[in-house]
């Protein structure tokens, strides 16, 4: 398969040769390598290549002084390093050089940003420019193979997702799936530090897959799986900086009635959460198709607004009687708010417990036949509901 353009290869374009370091954080197998050499090949740039998963190139880190900076680079302007997470020193030694050496470009990936943000955060402070990058989005894949044949693939992404290797080999979608799954999450995320209950972590994830959408609590999750509320916050948050599931807080602005401290949890790609469950039914004959069309939804708008750095705020609301918006957003105090609807025939709309108390606010319902600009990163900016 041709080469997909990501949305982030202009943007670390347009600052190489800054005087700053360039990190690209995300998930395992999402593309961060493909990009950085894509980039690297398109921009003419010759670099020193290190990675992370070679014993020698970490030692290199070990004591690292300027003097075998210059030993490494020789002539190079650019050094690039991959698996950054698991050099030791990696934040020191690279601002080490970005003060000596400004005209040298570094550029690093890291799949852990729980283990890379830890050596990188305090040293590289005002020297770095920080992307993300996740599975490859809708813009991206839409752009790539054209309107049409995305809108006719919207059933596998729901079901298995849009990791590379998966829009890149569907036949062996489900097969690659589970290696992905089993590779990512329960051998790398299991062997972090932090985790010392490793079944924990495995009954959390599948607790936070079946209830994708739903509001949850700590409290809850901690008595459903026997354990401390702090045991369970501490491992959510690892689950985040992993790049696995995201929170969703609820919306108030102090009214009577609405909840203050909901939150719902969404993982990053639908087909992640489906193989936690090992649940590849096709999508007619499954019963958690309003939980995937939303998940689908709000994971891609919200990877939408993160690619074009957009400062907007991300929600959902809901009354102590149920009353519910499935999704809003905030920006320079204007409120827009979005119902989805997976049935395009159904006329679903934003309640009015919420279009009563927010006259002000712009609605939309989104089905399978109208999501197309939602989804567009370059679209987001003028959304019209």
């Amino acid at each position: 398969m041709d080469y997909i353009e990501r949305y982030l290869e202009s943007q670390i374009a347009s600052r190489l040769f800054k005087g700053k370091a360039i990190m690209l954080y995300g998930p395992r197998q999402c593309g961060k390598s493909t990009l950085m050499k894509h980039l690297i090949t398109k921009q003419g740039l010759d670099p020193i290549i290190l990675t992370g998963d070679d014993d020698m190139d970490a030692a290199l880190f070990e004591t690292v002084t300027m003097s075998r900076w210059d030993q490494i680079l020789g002539t190079k302007k650019t050094v690039f390093i991959d698996e950054g997470q698991k050099i030791k020193n990696l934040g020191k030694s690279i601002k080490l050089l970005v003060d000596a050496r400004p005209e040298i470009q570094v550029l690093v990936t890291g799949s852990s940003s729980f283990s890379i943000a830890e050596q990188t955060q305090e040293p590289l402070t005002g020297r770095k420019y920080a992307y993300r990058l996740f599975p490859m989005s809708y813009g991206e894949l839409s752009n790539h193979f054209g309107y049409s044949e995305e809108l006719k693939a919207l059933e596998i992404r729901l079901v298995f997702g849009s990791y590379p290797e998966i829009v890149a080999k569907p036949e062996q979608k489900e097969e690659h799936l589970t290696l992905l799954a089993e590779s990512y999450l329960y051998r790398d995320l299991l062997q972090y530090d932090g985790i010392r209950k490793p079944q924990i972590l495995t009954q959390l994830l599948k607790a936070l897959a079946y209830q994708c959408g739903s509001e949850v609590s700590s409290t809850e999750l901690a008595s459903l799986l026997s354990v401390s509320r702090t045991l369970v916050e501490s491992y959510l948050m690892i689950l985040q900086q992993a790049f696995i599931i995201f929170p969703l807080s609820s919306y108030s602005t102090n009214q009577r009635n609405e909840l203050r401290k909901g939150c719902k949890y969404y993982f990053w790609d639908n087909g992640i959460r489906n193989a936690i469950l090992k649940d590849f039914t096709p999508l007619p004959n499954r019963k958690d198709i309003g939980a995937l069309w939303e998940n689908y939804l709000v994971s891609e708008r919200i990877k939408a607004n993160i690619y074009i750095e957009n400062s907007t705020e991300s929600y959902f609301w809901r009354t102590r009687d149920q009353m519910e918006v499935d999704y809003l957003e905030t920006n320079m105090n204007k409120v827009s708010a979005f119902e989805f609807t997976w049935n395009a025939k159904k006329q679903g709309r934003v309640t009015k417990a919420f279009t009563n108390r927010y006259p002000e606010a712009s609605v939309r319902t989104l089905n399978p036949k109208n999501y197309d600009t939602f989804l567009r990163p370059e679209a987001t900016d003028n959304e019209k509901p």
